[in-house]
């Protein structure tokens, strides 16, 4: 399922662009175990005048073999390519440290500057990087654009020694005025893990100037996702960017799209078989839709994303004129949101983007959970009617016993129409300080709380909601930091109409949260790119929100209303 096509069609892109200058036992199949059986390599490399690429790929190389190429290399200064993959096949992993040593020792002997140095499928483990480890580190290495070691089982630590190398030549360079410039580095199927991604991540943060990263198949989770999403932000010029077949879930795949943000020139997105579930596919398509103007593809294949999801993805792509494909196969979309979404990309004259959906995994059941619910709101209701006897009893067994001034903690954790009155004209101010605006989940709870005392018929208490709801949210929209779409999608989630990976139990959903959240979407401060989102969510046929269709309606008109023209 996880393809690594953008990669090779990288690595062939790049390994056509020289011509001149090269030297290629590329493919021969042949064994050099000793000097003796690399005679006629080493006199064609000696005599070679100019040499700057030398292909030793698709052969295996003892360590007498490496060494005797190493000496034929120490004189050419012109080098620059490095074409080294697949070239220790069937040898232990003891000789190939040593290999590498003299190789890299030779390139630093003749005074060589690198753009080039391609060592992927030599599976060499940790030990491998510790054997060009100086080279990284030397000045042969301060002008290399180009690192490829894609399946070398590095491993944890390897992706450590790597960072650290990178980071020295780094500060090397810089020092010499010359800061390295590495523009694509390739290092699928390495085990890097958490610990590893993280480490490079600093090394890529510090050095700003990728354009291509290809880590596939590393068992990064979401720790390693963010590191990486972090630095990324500092990369400005980053076209491709690779993690198929890590772990994102929510939390890391949030943190991608808050990358994304920053970055103008990203044509080519793969984060399939990533996990990234349907919140996180939601805050990826708002980065698309807010930015990345010459987009050409993106891959949320196998993500475990649903069909409402799905589609705001495929909304966020118009107007993309560079787009070449949508990948979403693989999610849990069913029969109905496949149509659903066909539909949609025909509709914007795209459908012929629209990858295959044969591997659908259809739509996710439906957890009957309402049992569970009718008791946590029965046990709700009990504590809530318990605090207030608590409260009387206190007040009669002790004369000296003054009544609580009303406080906004109090109305949040029990709300009544009657303590949202009591909290007087200051109200709003005691909620903008009660709610940390700075938590999007903590701010849509509280949203909810305000919102499910409202009361269309009282005008009160309707002034009071609606005071209270604008002063929380305006705070938090104003906020350069606030993150928008993780607000929509935790209230989505608290409303039942949207499944997290956090179990987070739903409210049940009464007619003030939908008529709070219209006159919301009508305020200023409410950014428009969040409309799509509850337009397509308020359209669903769900059972949360029967009870309610009248304010549903309405919601659903108002939002029709306000949506932003394209």
């Amino acid at each position: 399922m996880a393809t690594d096509a953008v990669a090779q069609l990288a690595d062939s892109l790049a390994k056509t662009q020289v011509t001149e200058g090269e030297l290629s036992y590329k493919g021969q199949g042949r064994k050099f175990d000793n000097a003796q059986s690399v005679e006629e390599m080493v006199k064609e490399i000696q005599e070679f005048k100019g040499l700057q690429a030398l292909r030793l790929e698709g052969n295996t190389y003892g360590v007498e073999a490496a060494q005797a190429i190493a000496k034929a290399l120490e004189t050419k200064s012109e080098f620059k390519y490095c074409y080294w993959s697949d070239m220790f096949t069937g040898r232990l992993r003891s000789e190939i440290p040593p290999a590498l040593n003299s190789l890299g020792a030779a390139l630093m002997t003749a005074g060589a500057r690198l753009t080039v140095l391609d060592l992927s499928d030599n599976a060499f483990g940790p030990d491998g990087v510790k054997g060009i480890e100086k080279l990284l580190k030397s000045t042969a290495c301060h002008t290399l654009q180009e690192l490829r070691l894609n399946n070398c089982g590095m491993g944890i630590g390897g992706g450590k020694i790597l960072a650290a190398a990178l980071t020295e030549c780094y500060k090397q360079s810089s020092a010499q005025g010359t800061p390295l410039g590495l523009k694509v580095f390739i290092a699928g199927r390495n085990r890097l893990e958490n610990d590893g991604a993280t480490a490079l991540a600093q090394a890529f943060q510090l050095m700003g100037s990728l354009e291509e990263v290809h880590v596939p198949q590393n068992g990064i989770n979401h720790p390693g996702v963010t590191a990486l999403a972090t630095a990324m932000q500092h990369n400005p010029q980053l076209r491709v960017l690779n993690l198929n077949d890590n772990t994102f879930t929510k939390k890391g795949a949030i943190a991608m799209a808050q990358a994304l943000k920053h970055l103008r020139s990203v044509q080519v997105i793969n984060f399939g078989d990533c996990l990234v579930r349907s919140e996180g596919a939601i805050a990826i398509a708002e980065a698309i839709t807010e930015g990345l103007p010459i987009l050409k593809e993106l891959n949320l294949s196998f993500g475990e994303i649903t069909g409402e999801a799905a589609l705001l993805v495929a909304q966020s792509v118009e107007g993309k004129a560079t787009l070449e494909k949508l990948d979403l196969n693989g999610n849990c979309l069913g029969e109905e949101g496949c149509d659903a979404l066909r539909e949609v990309m025909d509709g914007l004259n795209m459908g012929d983007l629209l990858g295959s959906l044969s591997d659908d995994e259809g739509e996710p059941e439906e957890e009957d959970d309402e049992d569970e619910e009718e008791d946590d709101y029965e046990e709700e209701e009990e504590d809530d009617d318990v605090e207030e006897e608590d409260s009387s009893v206190n007040q009669v067994s002790s004369p000296l016993s003054v009544p609580r001034p009303p406080d906004a903690s109090s109305f949040l954790c029990f709300p009544s129409p009657d303590k949202l009155l009591k909290l007087g004209t200051k109200r709003a101010l005691l909620f903008e300080q009660q709610v940390d605006v700075a938590d999007a989940g903590k701010t849509a709870e509280a949203f909810l709380k305000i919102s499910s005392v409202y009361n269309e018929e009282d005008k009160d208490v309707k002034s009071a909601v609606l005071d209270s709801i604008d002063a929380i949210l305006r705070k938090a929209f104003a906020s350069p930091s606030f993150q928008g779409y993780n607000f929509i999608s935790s209230l989505l989630v608290m409303l039942g109409l949207l499944k997290s990976e956090d179990k987070v139990k739903p409210v049940r959903v009464v007619p003030g949260h939908l008529q709070a959240l219209e006159y919301v979407v009508r305020q200023d401060y409410f950014p428009q790119d969040h409309i799509a989102v509850l337009e397509a969510f308020m359209s669903r046929h769900v059972q949360a929100l029967e009870s309610c269709s009248s304010a549903r309606n309405i919601l659903k008109s108002t939002l029709e209303q306000v949506r932003p023209e394209n």
